[in-house]
């Protein structure tokens, strides 16, 4: 089946900057309508509509914070009622708060948790509704390695990436007789703002446990998101982006 993706529409969570603005983009190449989520950094969101739209698409830029499960509803509300039609979810929007589990403060798990995972679930369950309706839809949600290995000091992280894992699993059972596919990316180091702002020292040792030898570049990991959207019969996969690093 051909798919004529300037008909459909994507949203991207937390697609301001860094994996989620590569995603934005990935998905405004095929010619599909864009709506870009963000919570607060207006600059940045700005600069991705301005790279969106130069492809040549529309792009709507929504304001929410979808750890809100009443405005992750009103979020995707706001893109339904602009064009009429949702087809294509990347849940990206996610926070850290690492610590060791003993020092672990009650709101670090709480937040972690309620942005990486509730959101997951609240963005999803109000998406699928339109996507039920017109037969059609694809789900990718972004995890991690963390949430398949674990990590010392992610506690929160990891639990809440490995529940993404499952949810999306649950989805896709639940989801594909109505053609809609619900898959996850599991990304290792990426090069983001993030990762610049790592020691140096504690980098570099992290590098060395990656067979490739260095971090993903996001437009790797947008590469991977956009191949479990236009994949018909994949659902319930979890495609792991990070240069071979859980080999080790």
């Amino acid at each position: 089946m051909t798919i004529a993706w300037r008909e459909k529409v994507g949203l991207v969570t937390g697609g301001s900057r860094g994996i989620g603005r590569q995603i934005a983009l990935k998905l405004a190449e095929s010619g599909m309508k864009v709506a870009v989520n963000y919570r607060g950094n207006d600059e940045a969101a700005k600069t991705t509509e301005e790279l969106v739209r130069h492809l040549g698409v529309d792009c709507l830029l929504v304001r929410s914070d979808v750890s809100d499960i009443s405005q992750a509803q009103s979020l995707v509300n706001t893109v339904l009622e602009h064009w009429g039609r949702l087809d294509v979810l990347v849940n990206n929007a996610g926070i850290v708060r690492d610590t060791l589990l003993l020092r672990m403060r009650d709101e670090d798990w709480y937040d972690v948790v309620q942005t990486d995972l509730t959101g997951v679930f609240a963005c999803t369950r109000a998406a699928i509704k339109p996507m039920m309706k017109q037969r059609f839809g694809r789900i990718v949600n972004i995890a991690s390695i963390a949430g398949l290995m674990g990590n010392a000091g992610q506690a929160n992280y990891a639990a809440a990436k490995a529940g993404v894992v499952g949810f999306t699993r649950a989805v896709a059972r639940e989801m594909a007789s109505r053609n809609i596919t619900a898959n996850v990316v599991a990304p290792g180091l990426v090069e983001t703002e993030l990762t610049g702002q790592m020691a140096q020292e504690a980098f570099q040792t992290l590098i060395k446990k990656v067979p490739l030898g260095r971090a993903a570049r996001p437009e790797e990991v947008a590469d991977a998101v956009w191949y479990l959207v236009q994949a018909e019969y994949v659902t319930g996969h979890t495609l792991v982006v990070d240069g071979g690093f859980v080999m080790n």
